[in-house]
């Protein structure tokens, strides 16, 4: 393997840990928005809006913990998680919300359905793929994880 195949696969790695990472806390809560939304049969609008605010607040969190146990100030904390997770939360949440949308009968299904849960799974899916390439971008040019890492690194 060539220095440079090496390094697209390392950069490849490091970019599927940090969107799997990163979808991590945002399906902890936006699975848990969806199903307090669905649970109180509130409507598409506020169930989203409730998704996507929890997605953010356990996606930013997953990155905080770390930081913050290995010594780094609050402030500089969270301006490292908004600079790194932001753009890729962001990514997340338009397409796996798109996909509920437009998947028939998703938004409307209940919690005991098949098509809630799977039509959730299946939007996070599509979000890991569409964040990818973004988080490999980030990563490539120093911002993103990479940032993160470098904290991690030192503290």
């Amino acid at each position: 393997m060539s220095h440079v195949q090496a390094e697209i696969e390392s950069l490849n790695r490091i970019a599927a840990s940090a969107t799997t990472h990163c979808l991590t806390g945002c399906a902890i809560g936006e699975v848990l928005g969806f199903v307090i939304g669905t649970w109180r049969g509130w409507g598409d609008v506020p169930t989203m809006a409730l998704a996507v605010a929890l997605a953010y607040l356990f996606g930013y969190s997953f990155t905080l913990g770390p930081l913050l146990r290995g010594g780094i100030a609050l402030g500089t904390a969270l301006g490292l998680a908004l600079v790194a997770d932001t753009f890729s939360i962001t990514v997340m949440e338009i397409v796996d919300n798109g996909v509920m949308l437009v998947v028939p009968g998703a938004m409307e299904a209940g919690l005991g359905d098949a098509l809630f849960w799977g039509s959730l799974a299946f939007a996070l899916a599509v979000a890991w793929v569409a964040a990818f390439p973004v988080n490999r971008w980030l990563i490539a040019r120093g911002r993103g994880h990479a940032v993160v890492h470098a904290h991690h690194e030192h503290a």
